[in-house]
């Protein structure tokens, strides 16, 4: 089951390799950071850049999750697995999709490109295309778009990279 850790912002890669090296993999599959690609403009030039897609949480993966859940408090920092209640809740199936979809094997959202047409955004390219409908604003200057989606049982905005192309005459 996956499930999601909720750590101090900018602790992510720290918190992640601590549990990979502290915690037997019998107890922890995998443990990992969604992240994305954005482009950034410095001194006039583009670079890519990856960036965390959920600042301040980590992903993990056991079948174990009352061994997890000890072996937890021996990290150095804070952890702390999202629960409703009383009770650890694992991800939706559809949110494990989405974020497989998303990121593919390796959690990183490549950068879409879509064009322009009129008023609206048709994505031609990357992980956005068919997923218009999540977009709740577009920064055509720093090339990002801004999602809202239903993510660990809370409303989600995420950064993702889009460059949108001038349509075509």
């Amino acid at each position: 089951m996956w499930y999601v850790m909720q750590v101090r912002a900018g602790t992510e890669e720290k918190i992640c390799a601590e549990c990979a090296a502290g915690i037997p993999d019998s107890v922890l599959e995998q443990c990992f950071i969604p992240y994305r690609k954005e482009q950034r403009k410095l001194h006039g030039e583009w670079s890519i850049k990856k960036q965390v897609l959920f600042p301040g949480y980590v992903f993990v993966v056991t079948e174990d999750l009352i061994e997890l859940f000890d072996s937890l408090k021996k990290i150095n920092g804070l952890t702390k697995l999202l629960k409703t209640g009383d009770e650890f809740v694992p991800l939706k199936e559809e949110e494990k999709e989405f974020i497989l979809q998303f990121g593919g094997e390796d959690h990183v959202v490549e950068i879409s490109k879509g064009i322009l047409e009129g008023s609206s955004v048709k994505v031609i390219s990357g992980p956005l295309v068919g997923k218009e409908g999540l977009i709740k604003k577009i920064n055509y200057h720093k090339r990002k778009a801004y999602l809202e989606l239903e993510m660990f049982r809370q409303r989600q905005v995420i950064e993702v990279g889009l460059e949108v192309l001038m349509e075509k005459h």
